[in-house]
């Protein structure tokens, strides 16, 4: 291993053994997955890089932190510490406990969207999308275009163009636009960063407005790091001074904590609006629990608080982004196309590049993951035209111009050795990609269809 790639800023405590499966073995359990890396038991994968969301190994402290559990159903004193970190860190008002990041978008779709309106946005993401339409909204796209495109190497492709939104404002009306979703980091652009000038410039423009911004904060560390190493005028700032700023350029933010808080489960809706504070507490009730719970125990809102002290070691999160360099890196001088500058949280494998020859509607994102499943026991996750879905009204199938297969890396939990057999099956698959055949779809679910879609190869 190069020396240019950081040694792990922790030591091993506790280890837990991996399956170690035969190629037989393989093929049978995808094929009864439905070949459906979703679908496969945590037991029949080797290297799991399905995602990053609930798979960080968390620390020492943290599990100290467990048995400090306050389980009281109301005024736990581990939401207190919770909120107090977050107000620390975050700099928002108030903040709202939730399950998961999905429980923290459907309250904030439910309390701001009503059919007929418009969320722009940097690039989807699934389930942030669905719980927009399901309250009758409209999600738009104004990413700036070098986000589509896996080649170019410009250092923030998160990056929402302005003009594009201008132009939706516009054409809508600022009264039918609730909020701008501003993710940070963009997840299906390949973890592209949005730079500090972009977050400030679209604050002015929604200020201009009266629209709000509300961040979609699930990797802002990540965001913030590359802020730190791609932006002028921020490197010897720390990580929390960056996260900070970024913060108080929106208005609020969903936060699936189980990234960059580095916790297994929770989230929280964050926002400084008192009203609408006083509606999510309302919300909350029915679908999580109490406001200072929200579906969750006293216990996992403490590792949650401490994580989100942790996340901002410069050390932790500049290991965390040059594993994916590292494996990135291997997989660039082998020639296999990855989606580039690589992000935060995974390597994304240009799957349109890799398997030319599968046309999109026969899925090649989802064949690249089921094979190198089978060649090697990595998991891996589709993020192509499954993951986009169909289109409501005519019932096409969304056709995104980015069709990935995400190589996700949990946090403190692989070594670079493990890497390496990422990176030696992925190649050793690409050598011989002429031979790999399409898919065709046989179940298909009406909402979110990539986690539980089934299908079959073509011979």
């Amino acid at each position: 291993m190069n020396s240019c790639y950081p040694a792990e800023p922790y030591k091993i405590k506790v280890v837990e053994p991996i399956a170690m499966t035969t190629r037989a073995e393989r093929e049978r359990c995808i094929a009864e997955a439905g070949y459906n890396t979703f679908l496969l038991r945590s037991d029949q994968c080797y290297i799991d890089l399905l995602t990053d969301s609930g798979t960080t190994a968390m620390s020492d402290n943290q599990w100290a932190g467990m048995m400090l559990g306050d389980e009281a159903y109301a005024g736990s004193r581990n939401f207190l510490h919770l909120q107090e970190v977050v107000r620390q860190y975050y700099g928002f008002k108030h903040v709202v406990p939730t399950h998961q990041g999905r429980g923290a978008e459907n309250l904030l779709s439910r309390i701001c969207i009503k059919p007929g309106d418009y969320i722009p946005g940097n690039m989807y993401f699934t389930t942030t999308r669905a719980h927009q339409e399901l309250n009758g909204g409209t999600f738009v796209d104004v990413i700036v275009d070098e986000a589509h495109d896996s080649q170019s190497v410009s250092p923030f492709k998160g990056n929402i163009d302005l003009e594009k939104l201008q132009k939706l404002v516009e054409e809508v009306g600022a009264e039918r636009i609730p909020y701008v979703c501003l993710a940070v980091t963009v997840n299906l652009a390949g973890g592209q960063p949005v730079s500090m000038a972009n977050m400030r410039a679209v604050k002015a423009l929604c200020s201009r407005f009266g629209i709000k911004v509300m961040y979609d904060a699930t990797r802002c560390v990540e965001n913030a790091y590359f802020v730190k190493t791609r932006e002028g005028g921020y490197a010897d700032k720390t990580i929390a001074a960056i996260l900070k700023e970024m913060m108080g350029y929106a208005d609020g933010c969903t936060m699936s904590g189980k990234k960059d808080c580095l916790v297994n489960i929770g989230g929280f809706l964050c926002m400084n609006d008192d009203d609408l504070y006083q509606q999510a507490t309302e919300l909350v009730v029915l679908y999580e629990g109490m406001p200072s719970y929200g579906g969750l125990a006293g216990r996992d809102m403490e590792a949650m608080a401490r994580g989100i002290v942790e996340s901002v070691d410069y050390y932790y999160i500049h290991h965390r982004v040059q594993q994916c360099q590292y494996l990135a890196d291997k997989l660039i001088a082998a020639g296999v196309p990855i989606v580039q500058p690589t992000g935060g949280h995974a390597v994304f494998i240009d799957a349109r590049a890799f398997l030319s020859h599968v046309p999109q509607d026969q899925f090649p994102a989802q064949t690249l993951a089921a094979q190198l499943y089978v060649e090697s026991g990595v998991r891996s996750m589709e993020r192509g035209i499954v993951s986009a879905g169909r289109d409501k009204k005519t019932g096409n199938h969304h056709y995104p111009k980015l069709e990935l297969v995400r190589l996700t890396i949990p946090r403190r939990v692989y070594t670079y050795s493990h890497l390496d057999v990422v990176a030696d099956a992925c190649i050793d698959l690409y050598r011989r990609r002429e031979r790999i055949a399409g898919m065709e779809m046989l179940y298909e679910p009406k909402v979110l269809r990539f986690f539980t879609a089934r299908f079959r190869p073509l011979r």
